[in-house]
C-alpha cells in the first residue's frame, strides 16, 4: 500500500510543510482504498461482503499506526465526511470477536512508537 508510506512520513518530516505534505499522500492513499472499498464490499460490512477477508485483515493491520498518527498529530484522517465508509468498516473490523482481542490499543502503541522514533534520532544523530 503506497499510503503507508507517507503515513510514515509524517513522524519523519521535519518541517510543518513536509508534514502536510505527508498526509495529504496519505490522504489521497486512503481515498482510493475508500473508493476500492465500495466497489467490492457490495453494500456489506467488510471488503469481502458478511464476513472478513484478506484483505480486511491486511489493511486491518495498519489501523493501529494509523490511529497513533491520528492522535500524535490531532487530525482525523478516517473521518464522516471523506472517509464515511472505512470509518464505519473500521469500527466493525475492530468490534468483530475474531479481531478485537488482536488490536492493540492506540495510547501503548503510540507509547511504543516514541520509543522507537527516539532509537531512531539517536542513531541518526551518532
Amino acid at each position: 500500500m503506497q499510503w503507508f508510506p507517507s503515513l510514515q512520513g509524517t513522524t519523519k518530516a521535519q518541517t510543518e510543510e513536509a508534514k502536510e505534505a505527508t498526509l495529504e499522500k496519505t490522504t489521497q492513499g486512503l481515498s482510493l482504498i475508500e473508493d476500492a472499498f465500495v466497489k467490492c464490499n457490495q453494500g456489506k460490512s467488510f471488503f469481502g461482503g458478511d464476513s472478513i477477508v484478506y484483505l480486511d485483515i491486511a489493511f486491518g493491520s495498519y489501523l493501529g499506526w494509523l490511529r497513533v498518527t491520528e492522535k500524535t498529530n490531532n487530525i482525523e484522517l478516517l473521518n464522516k465526511e471523506k472517509m464515511r465508509n472505512l470509518l464505519v468498516w473500521a469500527d466493525k473490523f475492530c468490534a468483530d470477536d475474531s479481531v478485537k482481542d488482536y488490536m492493540l490499543d492506540t495510547a501503548k502503541l503510540a507509547e511504543f512508537s516514541e520509543i522507537i522514533f527516539a532509537r531512531f534520532k539517536a542513531a541518526a544523530s551518532t
